[in-house]
């Protein structure tokens, strides 16, 4: 956020069910969270956007550029799963703090997240990966018109990282990293490499492919 901030208005959104959010299971399908979303962006009169996306809010990001691709400009979806067996059945049966705790190391940037993670309803978390078997997520990958960035921690205990066959039948606007020294938290585990790259994607031309990102010492592009 304090990345972002720098050169673009950014704002954190809690999801329903996370963070500060009212705790209600009638809000927790995908589809009332994009709601949310689009809800939040009417309410603050917010038109064009970038959205990045963690996790289940990487599925939210896809599927609102989606709905509302005039409203999208980019996308940045950070350890997507691409299909429920991509989630490791621990995020069924732990609660929150414990998965913080699995998930999350000892620096002072992981100390701020498990704080917020601690807040999250584990029905929350049971109903999203319940539904995310009804969404085909390479479909979905594959059918968004917008340039979008798909990164992945190489040693993600929690969400696998899209095999070969998925990634291949990406389009050409759809790029994915892979951060060799990171799991489930990039922006944690690799913050100053991760911050880098999501400034490089921001600020690319309106439209313009994130493959035409070059590659620098900083972070290491995967290519298919």
């Amino acid at each position: 956020m304090q990345a972002a901030s720098t050169n673009f208005r950014a704002y954190a959104l809690d999801l329903w069910g996370f963070g500060d959010t009212a705790k209600e299971p009638s809000k927790y399908l995908i589809e009332q969270q994009t709601t949310l979303l689009d809800d939040f962006l009417f309410e603050m009169g917010i038109g064009k956007i970038a959205i990045a996306g963690h996790g289940l809010g990487a599925i939210v990001a896809l599927m609102f550029a989606k709905e509302n691709p005039k409203f999208v400009d980019r996308v940045m979806a950070i350890c997507l799963p691409f299909n429920s067996n991509a989630i490791n059945p621990r995020l069924k049966q732990a609660q929150p703090a414990e998965l913080a705790d699995w998930l999350l190391g000892d620096t002072p940037d992981a100390q701020a997240a498990r704080v917020e993670a601690a807040k999250a309803d584990q029905d929350a978390i049971l109903r999203s990966i319940h539904n995310l078997q009804n969404i085909e997520i390479t479909q979905l990958a594959a059918s968004i018109r917008i340039p979008s960035l798909l990164v992945f921690g190489q040693n993600d205990p929690a969400v696998s990282p899209a095999d070969n066959e998925n990634l291949a039948n990406l389009p050409e606007h759809v790029h994915y990293i892979t951060f060799d020294n990171s799991g489930h938290f990039p922006m944690i585990d690799e913050v100053n490499k991760f911050n880098r790259l999501m400034i490089d994607f921001l600020n690319l031309p309106s439209g313009e492919s994130p493959r035409q990102l070059q590659l620098k010492e900083e972070w290491k592009r995967r290519i298919r």
